[in-house]
């Protein structure tokens, strides 16, 4: 009883002062709404989770470059979590399946698409560093490998129910791309179930934004 409460507090305390990438797997009986964009796409993302190591929700991803969707079923297992006295690290597995589509435009028709990739963190109170990678095959829509890298740092230490800070920097990989390798700079605020992210990717000039809330 007493160690399960000293892991629920170290828990809060890393939670209260920062969220992984999008924190994939909630509470137990939360729900959490996720919006991401880089410079390729963008997407919605509303998932449950029925436990602490794993989440399922339904996700929308449109392609802003070649005029598809996919909409999917999208589940994350939390594979490991480490705490230490002032550190949590954790190892998560995500992927999905479902349809990709054509839209605007591109007259191509229904395929079946699958993803699937692993994310990692590892924070502080005032150190941050991530990786994430995926994989998708979208049939006659192509097929894709991504993996970035995130660092930062906090410039303050704040409490629980504070306004949090990070300042931090995401590279980005595309090996089919045109550009191949980014640089975003970016700010996250972090406020009770609130986080927000706003960037600027240097080397294809697109802003970036994210917001993830949880209830």
């Amino acid at each position: 009883m007493r160690l399960a409460l000293v892991v629920a507090l170290v828990t809060a305390t890393s939670i209260s002062s920062l969220k992984a990438w999008s924190r994939p797997v909630s509470y137990a009986g939360g729900w959490t709404i996720i919006e991401e964009s880089d410079r390729q796409a963008s997407s919605a993302l509303i998932h449950y989770t029925p436990s602490p190591n794993w989440s399922a929700g339904i996700r929308t991803e449109v392609n802003r470059d070649a005029d598809y969707a996919i909409y999917s079923i999208h589940p994350t297992f939390l594979a490991k979590r480490w705490f230490g006295a002032d550190y949590q690290g954790n190892f998560y597995i995500h992927g999905g399946a479902g349809v990709a589509t054509g839209i605007n435009d591109n007259p191509l028709g229904d395929e079946l698409a699958t993803y699937g990739g692993v994310m990692a963190d590892w924070e502080t109170r005032t150190l941050f560093i991530g990786y994430r990678n995926r994989y998708l095959n979208s049939g006659h829509f192509g097929d894709q490998f991504m993996q970035a890298v995130r660092a930062g740092f906090a410039p303050y230490k704040g409490d629980s129910g504070d306004l949090h800070t990070w300042l931090m920097l995401e590279i980005d990989h595309r090996p089919k791309d045109g550009e191949p390798m980014t640089a975003t700079p970016l700010i996250r605020l972090f406020k009770g179930p609130l986080l927000l992210e706003a960037g600027y990717n240097l080397t294809v000039n697109q802003p970036l934004f994210n917001f993830t809330y949880r209830f």
